[in-house]
C-alpha cells in the first residue's frame, strides 16, 4: 500500500480501532512498562517524538508516568489524530503535547527530542531502501544520543518455525475477539501489504537509519521491540 492507501485504512478504522484490540491489552500493557523502564533516565522536562502515533496508547502512558514529558505526535490519519487528542484532553495532559497531522518529513524543524517511539508503524514501508530513510529521518530528529523504541512485525514465514508462530498469533488473535473474516484479512495483508522480516532483519535496517545497535527488550507473538542511540 502507498501512503494514501494506508492513510484511509487507518481513517476507517479510527472509531473502532481500540475497541477491536482491547482483547490483546495485556501485550500493549506489557510493551508500554517495559518502554518506560528504558526511558525512564531522560531528563525531568524531556521532549518525545512519536511517530506514527495512531490513537496514542504509548503516548497516554507516557504522559502518565512522566509528567513533566512533552510529546509530539505525528500521525497522517486525521481520524486516528483526533481520537488521540480527545483522549489526552480527558487526561488533562493536551497542553504538553503537539499533534501533527501528515508524516515525519512534514513536520517543521524545533528543537531535538531526547527520546522517539515508532510501535508498529515502519512495517508499513516495504522498500527497504525507504524503511531505512525513515529511521534516518527520526535520528535526524533526536538529541545526541537520543533513544529510539521501535517495534514491528517479526517473523521468518519461510521456516517452520515462523509458520507454527504464525498460526500461534492468528489463534490468539481469534481468541482476542478478532473475527475470523478479519484474521484472513490479516493474512493477505501481510503477504501483500506488510513488510514482515525475520527477526534479525529490522535492527539492521534500524542501523542503517543510523543509529547504534540495537537492543532487544521485548517480545508477545510475532511483536518485536527494540532500542537503540543515535549513533550508539
Amino acid at each position: 500500500m502507498d501512503k494514501e492507501q494506508i492513510k484511509a485504512v487507518f481513517d476507517q478504522q479510527a472509531s473502532t480501532y481500540d475497541e477491536k484490540w482491547k482483547g490483546l491489552a495485556a501485550i500493549n500493557g506489557a510493551l508500554h512498562l517495559l518502554t518506560g523502564a528504558v526511558l525512564a533516565e531522560l531528563p525531568e522536562e524531556a521532549r518525545i517524538l512519536c511517530v506514527g502515533a495512531g490513537t496514542g496508547a504509548e503516548l497516554l502512558y507516557l504522559a502518565g508516568r512522566f509528567p513533566g514529558w512533552r510529546f509530539t505526535a505525528v500521525e497522517p490519519s486525521a481520524a486516528m489524530l483526533d481520537v488521540l487528542r480527545a483522549r489526552a484532553e480527558e487526561q488533562g495532559i493536551a497542553g504538553r503535547c503537539v499533534f501533527h497531522e501528515g508524516y515525519l518529513e512534514s513536520l517543521p524543524a524545533g528543537e531535538p527530542f531526547h527520546a522517539a517511539t515508532s510501535v508498529l508503524v515502519s512495517q508499513f514501508i516495504q522498500d527497504r531502501a525507504e524503511r531505512a530513510g525513515f529511521f534516518r529521518e527520526i535520528a535526524a530528529r533526536l538529541v545526541r544520543e537520543g533513544v529510539l523504541v521501535s517495534a514491528d512485525l517479526a517473523c521468518d514465514f519461510a521456516t517452520e518455525e515462523g509458520r507454527s508462530l504464525l498460526g500461534t498469533w492468528f489463534r490468539l488473535m481469534k481468541g482476542g475477539g478478532v473475527s475470523a473474516e478479519e484474521v484472513e484479512r490479516m493474512r493477505g495483508a501481510y503477504e501483500r501489504d506488510v513488510a514482515v522480516l525475520p527477526r534479525e532483519g529490522v535492527p539492521a535496517i534500524v542501523m542503517e537509519g543510523g543509529f547504534g545497535v540495537p537492543v532487544p527488550f521485548f517480545q508477545a507473538g510475532m511483536i518485536h521491540a527494540w532500542y537503540a542511540r543515535v549513533g550508539g
